[in-house]
């Protein structure tokens, strides 16, 4: 059985994706979804938001969507980065 040789840099990259990993893990874990794609229902359900606020995201382009059929389908990653890309930092 041969030798291998790990570098540093063999380590940090196993390190991230290590953290990688454990981030996906307790996502899951924490009550969030692990559905791709959401109805109306569950986004307004997530949001705590009501069908008028929900459409009015919709046409301003805030919230992507798809539509198959008549039903309304939201990308649950998409919708996460929304709120991440949203975030206010108050300074006080």
């Amino acid at each position: 059985m041969g030798a291998t040789i790990i570098t540093t840099e063999d380590l940090y990259e196993f390190k991230l994706e290590l953290l990688d990993e454990f981030k996906q893990l307790l996502q899951n874990h924490n009550g969030h979804t692990t559905k791709k794609w959401l109805k109306s229902n569950e986004v307004m359900e997530l949001l705590g938001i009501s069908p008028g606020t929900l459409q009015n995201l919709r046409i301003n382009g805030t919230i992507p969507y798809t539509k198959v059929g008549g039903i309304l389908y939201y990308d649950y990653s998409e919708i996460m980065d929304v709120l991440e890309n949203n975030r206010v930092h108050n300074k006080f």
